[in-house]
């Protein structure tokens, strides 16, 4: 059987061919890339297709790649200087030339999805500085590599990079910017000797862990700047122990954002500042009123009805509202010295104060000076030591200290004895008791003061001189007192002469305190 002859191929004319199908496409021709295309297939020669370098931008950019390897759980950050039109393939090759992991090795990661080999940076978003990628690093033994088919795909990657540099393998004709389409060689040539290996980047092997000058998201393990105050990724806050290390120096577009965020923080100082004074401005203005209405529309607490801003009164303790006829209400209908906010509900009872300046505000002058003799009254009461005149209808009082024993009301002129409880003009007490237990049998009014002097004696809260037989009290304090007619100094709880015939110091007829450090009585209270 005689086998078919296959006619020779014109490789001139396919270069002429693809040469000019490359100018036709980078022109814009298509009917011309059409029939070129057409009598190219018809000369049936292998080809292959590629967009030229120079459509892509031609600035290098710097790709920020995490490197992570499968027998380490450390992320390694590294910058690698790459072109947008180059293919994964080439970056691979790029990798494992300056690093030495073989391409089968390496799996990218870029714009959350699996890099495939044909595919250009480009395609994946990577336009610029700063864009960034993954890169994990299987072992040998999963992507089943040998040492011997490693050695041979480096001899083969050295042989292809020797042939490209000297045109064997060309990959592309013609010089055009488009389209290239390139026929293969027929007869390979004698290698020239090898070239010399590019310099690499510096930067060192992901395999040798490197301080990492930022800090690791504890959310989603990116690593941040060391300025940063939050994850890049997921918003997340930096630690708070982290310092800044002193050897980080920021990029410039770090040091722009440090910038903003320098001015936006004093903007917003600046805001707080304005504020403060705002209402500081507005406190002062306050301040000179006595009484602060309400801003806005409200309803009264107590009587419900509805209160337009200005009309009612907001309290300055507790900054509760009230209608002026509700307040005023509580303050005259008040029975104690301080009147407290009437707010009140199911689970809260205010104990704020209303200030004076408050009331005297709401109240009318005759109400004002009622209350104000109120709280004297409430004052008298509760006070433990208080004295009130003796002069019929005089409102005058007094709280006395125990050394005092008469007080001079200034409103009646009249002078009070505090011990009997009297004004006896003219008379010490001896006298005005003398004369009062005469007067007792015809008036009234000193029988009832007689019977007063003996309750007192009967209930201990007055007794006899031993010297001179006055009725004398205690008021407050230890149990030393002095009559004030003979001057004797007495034991209040033994009712005796601190000292004997002698004087003071004389130990020999008095109570006796404090002989043979003995109390002269189990309920003495220092007596001496």
């Amino acid at each position: 059987m005689a086998s078919e002859v296959i006619p020779p191929v014109n490789l001139k004319e396919a270069e002429e061919l693809a040469q000019s199908l490359s100018e036709a496409i980078s022109g814009g021709d298509g009917q011309e890339a059409v029939r070129l295309s057409q009598r190219l297939s018809e000369l049936s020669v292998p080809v292959s297709v590629s967009i030229s370098s120079q459509a892509y931008p031609q600035a290098s950019i710097r790709l920020k790649v995490g490197v992570e390897d499968a027998q380490s759980d450390n992320y390694i950050p590294v910058t690698l200087v790459v072109s947008p039109d180059m293919t994964i393939v080439q970056l691979k090759d790029k990798i494992s030339h300056d690093y030495g992991f073989h391409p089968s090795l390496q799996r990218w990661v870029i714009g959350k999805r699996l890099a495939q080999d044909r595919e250009t940076l480009f395609s994946h978003g990577v336009r610029k500085s700063g864009d960034q990628a993954f890169l994990f690093i299987l072992s040998a033994h999963a992507a089943q590599l040998t040492r011997q088919q490693h050695q041979l795909d480096e001899e083969q990657q050295r042989l292809e990079s020797i042939m490209e540099s000297m045109s064997l393998v060309p990959r592309g004709l013609g010089g055009g910017g488009g389209e290239k389409i390139a026929p293969l060689p027929e007869t390979p040539q004698t290698p020239p000797p090898l070239p010399p290996k590019p310099p690499s980047i510096t930067i060192p092997p992901p395999l040798l862990p490197k301080p990492q000058l930022g800090w690791s998201c504890k959310q989603c393990t990116y690593v941040n700047k060391p300025t940063r105050p939050g994850c890049e990724m997921c918003g997340d806050e930096r630690p708070v122990a982290y310092q800044v290390p002193d050897v980080y120096q920021p990029d410039q577009e770090e040091i722009l954002r440090l910038q903003q965020e320098q001015l936006a923080m004093l903007q917003y100082q600046q805001a707080v500042e304005e504020e403060r004074e705002r209402n500081f401005q507005s406190l002062l203005e306050t301040d000179d009123h006595s009484l602060v209405p309400n801003p806005l529309e409200m309803d009264c607490p107590i009587c419900y009805t509805s209160v337009q801003p200005g009309e009612s009164v907001t309290l300055r303790e507790c900054l509760h509202s009230f209608c002026r006829e509700c307040l005023k209400g509580t303050i005259v209908n008040s029975q104690d010295a301080e009147v407290s906010c009437p707010f009140m509900d199911n689970d809260y009872s205010c104990n704020s104060k209303l200030q004076d300046r408050e009331i005297k505000a709401l109240l009318t002058e005759e109400e004002h000076q009622r209350f104000l003799e109120l709280r004297l009254s409430i004052a008298e009461s509760r006070s433990e030591h208080s004295f009130h005149c003796q002069t019929l209808n005089c409102p005058g009082w007094c709280i006395y200290e125990d050394e005092v024993n008469e007080f001079p009301c200034e409103l009646c002129n009249e002078t009070n004895c505090i011990l009997c409880k009297a004004i006896h003009k003219d008379m010490n007490c001896k006298e005005y008791q003398d004369d009062l237990r005469i007067r007792a049998e015809n008036d009234l009014a000193a029988k009832q003061t007689k019977q007063m002097l003996e309750g007192l004696l009967q209930n201990g809260e007055a007794m006899h001189c031993p010297r001179c037989d006055i009725i004398v009290q205690k008021k407050d304090g230890c149990d030393w007192i002095c009559c004030l007619m003979c001057k004797t100094e007495i034991c209040w709880v033994t009712k005796q002469a601190r000292w004997g015939p002698q004087g003071s110091g004389d130990t020999s007829g008095g109570c006796r305190c404090r002989v043979n450090n003995q109390l002269c009585h189990p309920n003495c209270r220092n007596c001496h």
